[in-house]
Parts: structure tokens; sequence; C-alpha cells
């Protein structure tokens, strides 16, 4: 897979350029992270990773790609010989793809020449923007169903053939036990699982006849969808006659829902399911599901096993995108690294200069307590007090001293352009989200007025902060 640099958006080109031409092309080092959480909520979850590093070996400009940029009339012949040899050469630290994230807090640090990091930031954002979006999506509808499984549902309804394929990546992480989407499952390993549609029913002479043909071809998985002429009267009794005999020679039956009232169906397919002796028949349901939806049906105790969920968790439902930016953190001048700072109006969009490191540190139950930003010389240290403070510049801080060996969240993934380790199992991944999820208290977690977890940063990156916002207040633009 050799995949064309030009996945960027154009200024980053116009840029590197100019940075080519004017001696620029110095070290540099970038942060990725996110501003805000999506869907109103208390945590997100980082995913997207192995697939970036993998596009990152072997990105590359095709011959076809430097004759479309020299047709563009305005970059320099030097400029495209020196992209025929462009590879991605940098150092890239991260945190764990599935590990539970917040705002502020660097997902990834790059270190590499400046066009070449500056290059990649369409790339980078594009690919961990999407899947942490839906990844965080999956989790809450997961959390929602509580021990009924979810099943991802949503090739037909994806944005596109890689957006099919990245949400049915990211949904499985997110937790969701299988998908509908055949190529994911063959490409990803994820467990495939799908039912029938409407016109398989309406394909036979009878409703009866589609259920029996069916049973009989895949004995060891019928579930039969019962809504295609009259849920009550006409679908969940030929379901029924169909379960029956199976259930003589030993197999149970699953019965789909997928319009209607879903509270209601499923309590009076539940009624007439155990009356007739096949009480070990599952129930399914989908159509336009959410976290929300199910939500309230778990607390009102509909009788559903499966929850089948398609548009709205693979397009993110009510959130489009999520809100990861990319912003230079330090650069090389005259031989040594200088931190660089974003200022802004808005506190939120001020960024934290320097190389910084991540840590998480734990209460005496071992549970996460807060998020620390510290300059890369630093330590944070088990027992040791500390002051802290909110990344805003604001007033508030607190003084913590960690119960448990606090946990550096940034790990080197990549060197030299080369990941240094192969690719993990979803399913490694997929477990890491659970335990991650696991060590916060539910105050985090829960969907209605979450609590907001703590990110600060040490008394040393404040002072670096304060020094460039005096810096930048002190600036008149007319001298």
């Amino acid at each position: 897979m050799n995949t064309s640099a030009l996945f960027t958006d154009f200024y980053e080109l116009t840029m590197a350029q100019g940075y080519w031409k004017h001696g620029l092309d110095t070290e540099a080092v970038f942060d990725m992270f996110f501003r805000r959480h999506p869907f109103h909520g208390g945590f997100s979850v980082f995913a997207g990773l192995d697939p970036l590093l993998a596009i990152l070996e072997s990105i590359r400009f095709h011959q076809d790609d430097l004759a479309w940029l020299e047709s563009q009339g305005i970059f320099e012949t030097g400029f495209l010989r020196y992209l025929e040899d462009f590879r991605f050469k940098g150092d890239i630290w991260s945190v764990d793809e599935g590990e539970t994230i917040f705002p502020q807090v660097p997902l990834l640090r790059i270190h590499a020449g400046l066009v070449e990091a500056q290059i990649i930031e369409g790339l980078v954002l594009n690919t961990i923007n999407f899947q942490s979006l839906i990844a965080t999506k999956s989790s809450r509808v997961s959390m929602a169903a509580r021990n009924g499984a979810v099943m991802e549902f949503g090739l037909r309804r994806a944005q596109g053939f890689n957006g099919a394929m990245s949400a049915s990546r990211a949904s499985f992480i997110g937790g969701s036990a299988a998908t509908s989407n055949a190529l994911a499952a063959k490409d990803l390993g994820i467990p495939a699982m799908g039912t029938m549609a409407h016109s398989w029913v309406m394909a036979f002479p009878s409703e009866r006849e589609a259920f029996e043909a069916y049973a009989d071809m895949y004995p060891k998985g019928t579930t039969l969808l019962i809504d295609t002429y009259d849920t009550l009267a006409s679908g969940l009794w030929n379901a029924i006659a169909v379960g029956r005999r199976l259930a003589e020679q030993g197999r149970s039956i699953g019965i789909r829902l997928d319009s209607g009232d879903i509270d209601y169906l499923s309590r009076k397919v539940r009624e007439a399911l155990d009356k007739n002796g096949l009480e070990n028949a599952t129930i399914v349901v989908s159509n336009e599901l959410d976290e929300e939806i199910i939500e309230r049906l778990v607390s009102e105790a509909a009788p559903v096993d499966v929850w089948g969920v398609g548009t709205h968790l693979v397009t993110g439902g009510k959130e489009a995108s999520f809100s990861g930016v990319y912003k230079l953190a330090a650069v090389k001048r005259d031989g040594s690294m200088e931190a660089t700072m974003k200022f802004s109006d808005n506190p939120e969009k001020t960024t934290n200069p320097g190389v910084k490191e991540a840590y998480r540190l734990f209460d005496e139950n071992g549970m996460a307590i807060a998020d620390v930003l510290a300059l890369s010389d630093e330590k944070i240290e088990m027992g040791v007090m500390k002051t802290f403070y909110h990344p805003s510049l604001d007033p508030r801080r607190f003084s913590f001293a960690s119960c448990r060996e606090p946990k550096r969240l940034l790990e080197r993934v990549m060197a030299g352009g080369k990941r240094l380790r192969p690719p993990l199992a979803l399913e490694v991944i997929r477990e890491r989200r659970a335990a991650s999820l696991a060590s916060f208290d539910h105050t985090f977690l829960r969907f209605l007025n979450p609590h907001v977890y703590k990110v600060s940063v040490t008394e040393e990156l404040r002072k670096l902060k304060l020094g460039f916002v005096e810096r930048f207040r002190g600036v008149n633009p007319a001298s």
C-alpha cells in the first residue's frame, strides 16, 4: 500500500514549499489533541493509530501526483524534485489505542522535519478524528446496552467505502460484538453477523415458506425477520411455528424486529415465545437506534437480547466530527529546540507550549483522578505532593500525590518513519478500552451531566505558558 501524499489540504503544500524555499525545513514537534468531548459526554476513546502508522510507512508522491502539482503553475521545479524523495522519516509518541482520553492531552506527539510534519497534518486528523468519534459512540452504545450485545449494522448508511471500513473497525474497538460488513470481518478479524432482509421474505410465496427455507439452510444461527407484513398477527406466529419445529431438534431461533414500538412489540413477542416453549429464543431489534433510545429501553426492562445499530453508530449521529487539532509545539532554531504557542482570546484555543509528557494519576484504589501535562524534562512521581493548575490559566489549582505509579500516556510507536511494533489484534485494543474505562468512576462516564475529569498542567509548564502570554500582550502591532 503506497498512499499518495496528496491526501492533504492544499495549503499544506504551499506552506511546505515556503519552508523549503526559506530554509525552514528544520526539526519540529507537533501535538495532536482535541478540545471537547463529542455527544456532550465526559470521556472519549482513542482510535485509528494502527491504520495511521501503516499509511505513514508508505506515504509518498507518485509521478502523476507531481505532474498534477506542476500543472498548478505555482510549484517550483526544485521543490517538486525534493518531493520525489518525500518519505515520512519522523518519530511519533502516542497514547495507546483504545485508551480513554480527555481534552488538551496530546494523543500524538510528532517529531519530524517541518515539511514532513506539515504535509501529514490532514492525514493524521482525518484518520484519528473519525475513528475516535466512532469508537466513542460505540462505547456509549455498548454501555447503554449493559448486558445486551451490540451488532454494528451500518455498512449501507456509512459515508463511503473507507468510511464503512473505518467505522466497522472503530465500532468493534468501542464495544460492538460483530459487524454486518463482510469485508471488514475478513480483513480486520471482526466476527460477522447477519439476519435476513425483507426481500428474502417477499421473494417466497409465503412468509412461512421463507422462514422454513432459511432455517433449513442455516441450522446453527437462524434469526427470522418478522415485520415484513404484520408483526404480531403474522410474522410472530410463523416464526413460532418454525421455532417449535427446530426446538424438537435441539436448535433455537432468533426473532428480529426492525420497525414499530420496540418496547411494546418486544414484550408481546417475548410473552408469546415463552408461552410456546421458546424461552431460549433471542430477540434482536434494529431501526434508528442510538445510546439514548437503548438506555431508555433497558431502564424500562424491554426484553431485548441483541441491539442492531447502524446509522447513528457509523456516522456519529448527532455529532458530525471529533474536535481533534494539530498544533506546532516546538521548533529548532539556532541548534536548539524552542517552544512555540498559539495565543487566542478564546482560552480554549490557546495551546500548551513545548515538548510535553502526559501522565495519569490514581487514587489509593487505583482509580484515575487526573491527567497532568508536564514538560519533557519534568518527572511526576508516586507519593510526591505537587500543585497542578488548570490549563486555561485561570486561578484554579489542586495539590495531589498520586497513590499509585503515575501512568505515562505517551509511548514511542514510530522511529525514523518505521513502526516499532506490529499491529495489535483488534480484540486486544477492544479489551484495553474496556479496562481503561473501568479505571474511571461512573460519574465521569454517565451520559447526563457527567462529572468533569481534571486535566491540569505543572507549575513549570504554566510558567512557560504565562511567559508567552505576557510577551504576546506586550506586542504593539503598530510598532
